[in-house]
């Protein structure tokens, strides 16, 4: 795909979205990098339905330790893989009291030295509160760059570094979101909805749908 059509790509999604942001539903930092943690292999649509009643008791690092692993537990079960979830946020808060004096750290570095948090969520992270030009490549954001040929890769990694090499500075920052969520609402998995879509014309995908 060549600068130019990829230029024409973002400008097409800055122009129908220009404020784009993730669809997890928080108002801290904390609670982003709470939320984040359970939205692994979890829709955000189940976390914020979990989060709406634990955040309400649970929105610091110090309240979240005082709530304990079984009563986190107990607020989560709805997710998937809740009980790692929980033992992992658990251990995050303590390591941000301790380490981090209730702070969230701003580096990729230190963000992975807590539990439960690996590149994709210390790159949302960094990206949403923090307004660093990352790229967090999920299950849709991948699917989309191989797919439309705008940064293919055998790997999440692989996309990511691609997607970093090939996107105009003007578009970085939001970039993260108009991908993941046109890889949720529009190229999505099973079909595509390619008559809606705002850049089918752009697009190198072979097998475009014709009908919704």
């Amino acid at each position: 795909m060549t600068p130019q059509t990829i230029r024409k790509i973002f400008q097409r999604f800055q122009k129908a979205d220009p404020h784009p942001t993730t669809e997890l539903v928080y108002h801290s930092d904390f609670e982003l990098l709470v939320a984040v943690i359970l939205s692994a292999q979890a829709t955000d649509k189940s976390v914020n339905k979990a989060t709406k009643n634990l955040f309400p008791i649970a929105n610091t690092p110090e309240k979240m330790l005082k709530l304990g692993e079984q009563g986190l537990t107990e607020k989560i079960k709805s997710i998937g893989l809740y009980k790692s979830k929980a033992k992992n946020i658990i251990a995050t808060c303590q390591l941000l009291v301790t380490k981090f004096d209730s702070r969230i750290p701003e580096t990729r570095e230190l963000l992975e030295t807590l539990p439960g948090v690996g590149r994709k969520t210390a790159n949302v992270m960094l990206n949403t509160c923090f307004n660093q030009p990352t790229i967090a490549v999920d299950t849709h954001l991948f699917r989309l760059a191989n797919r439309i040929g705008l940064a293919p890769g055998s790997t999440p990694l692989a996309v990511e570094k691609k997607l970093l090499a090939c996107i105009p500075a003007a578009f970085m920052q939001h970039a993260h979101h108009w991908l993941i969520l046109h890889g949720r609402y529009v190229c999505t998995a099973r079909k595509p909805h390619c008559p809606t879509c705002i850049i089918k014309d752009l697009c190198e995908y072979p097998h475009k749908t014709v009908g919704t």
